[in-house]
């Protein structure tokens, strides 16, 4: 493995932590503000906003070289939009900083990715978008428990003046800077592999890429639906932790874990999967079972028990869909388009991250589990999609086979 892909695992995994520091505080901190949940879920939705705006746009410009000047300036854009968020005390403005964040922070995911992509072997390229993925969700698991710790202790940031969970996001800015810095003297610039001679400018690749494979248009509308559900998840169980009366430190703690099973799922299974040759199937499995657990576990007698058990395995099975996804996509992808298309991608991820929270606030208000079964719901709703571009393969192969016979039996004429 090449040292820039070492490399980039390693930012991934140092950008799962500093990227996460704030997330198991920020009910609290809501809370302490006196604002309601659903604006915990609307700050949410803010920045997922952003990452959607942002992704196509830096995936685009990424193509055109300079790719770690793009990822420094995204992130520096994070670190201001971070520590405004925890000082600005404006809800409205707490929204609109929340969105320069999301803009900012995805610069470095979707470059970082298509470097990967482009870089690696077809191959290897599941086992390495593994590995990010894998990388990243232990730095966020470790990130969410160092700011579980921090949000017990939050009288440690006395010296500051006053206690408030606001200095968390300072911190989260802070490091996040020295992470640029790591990136900006560490990381050897690649230039596009198999760039097109002719460079357009932004929007116009962003015109091409509204030609997208009707095919690849609904894999990523179901990638949405996943995420929609997803999302609520993760970060709902945040708010519902809270309400069953646990601290931040119970709730880091329990990310924690959920990212070290992911980590195993990563190394011992991922590698295994890849070399599955019905690997969109495999996709609407995980969809299917998915939705299959959520709808069991939220109605558990004891629910931290089922969260710590069968919960488990839903996260086993989201560690194996996000490599696979992802390899599905690039193998859509032309030359040289790596970035905006990797772009494209989370721009569909983030729409399920925006869309996610904003519906997810107004059910839960009724009911949590009414939420979790809306999560459940998007999972076969995706699945469904899943089926359509199935269909669509099928023709496609249809239709090629009887070409080829066509053409077989006219050069079997041509020699008679």
């Amino acid at each position: 493995m090449r040292k820039n892909m070492i490399m980039i695992i390693l930012y991934f995994f140092i950008q799962g932590i500093v990227h996460n520091l704030g997330h198991p505080v920020t009910p609290y901190f809501v809370e302490d503000l006196g604002i309601s949940d659903y604006m915990f879920g609307l700050f949410f939705s803010a920045m997922s906003l952003g990452l959607m705006i942002g992704a196509p746009l830096w995936g685009i410009l990424s193509d055109r070289g300079h790719r770690k000047l793009y990822i420094a300036i995204g992130l520096i854009i994070y670190s201001l939009g971070q520590i405004a968020f925890g000082y600005v005390g404006n809800a409205t403005w707490m929204v609109i900083f929340r969105l320069i964040s999301g803009f900012g922070v995805v610069s470095g995911i979707t470059i970082m990715t298509a470097i990967v992509i482009e870089q690696t072997h077809p191959s290897e390229r599941a086992k390495l978008l593994a590995f990010l993925a894998a990388s990243s969700t232990l730095g966020a698991s470790l990130g969410y428990f160092f700011g579980g710790q921090l949000g017990k202790h939050i009288d440690w940031f006395s010296f500051l003046g006053n206690v408030s969970y606001a200095h968390i996001f300072l911190v989260q800015g802070l490091l996040n800077g020295l992470y640029v810095l790591l990136i900006i003297l560490t990381l050897k610039d690649v230039e596009v592999k198999f760039a097109p001679r002719e460079r357009t400018s932004v929007f116009k690749g962003l015109k091409s890429l509204s030609k997208m494979d009707s095919s690849l248009l609904l894999f990523m509308l179901s990638l949405t639906l996943m995420n929609i559900g997803s999302t609520n998840l993760s970060k709902y169980i945040d708010v519902y932790f809270k309400e069953l009366g646990y601290t931040t430190d119970d709730l880091g703690t329990y990310v924690m874990v959920t990212g070290i099973v992911s980590l195993l799922a990563s190394i011992f299974l991922v590698k295994h999967v890849a070399k599955f040759k019905k690997q969109l199937g495999f996709i609407g499995f995980i969809q299917f079972s998915s939705a299959i657990i959520v709808f069991i576990v939220f109605r558990a007698n004891q629910v931290l028990l089922a969260l710590y058990t069968l919960y488990m395995v839903y996260v086993i099975l989201r560690t194996l869909y996000t490599p696979l996804e992802q390899n599905y996509i690039a193998k859509q992808a032309k030359e040289g388009m790596y970035g905006s298309v990797m772009g494209v991608r989370q721009s569909f991820v983030s729409l399920g991250m925006v869309l996610g929270p904003l519906i997810g606030g107004f059910l839960y208000e009724i009911s949590p589990l009414l939420l979790f079964d809306f999560n459940a719901f998007t999972f076969l709703l995706g699945l469904l999609l899943l089926y359509f571009v199935w269909l669509i393969e099928m023709g496609r192969k249809k239709r090629l086979n009887q070409a080829n016979e066509i053409m077989n039996a006219t050069a079997v004429d041509d020699l008679n």
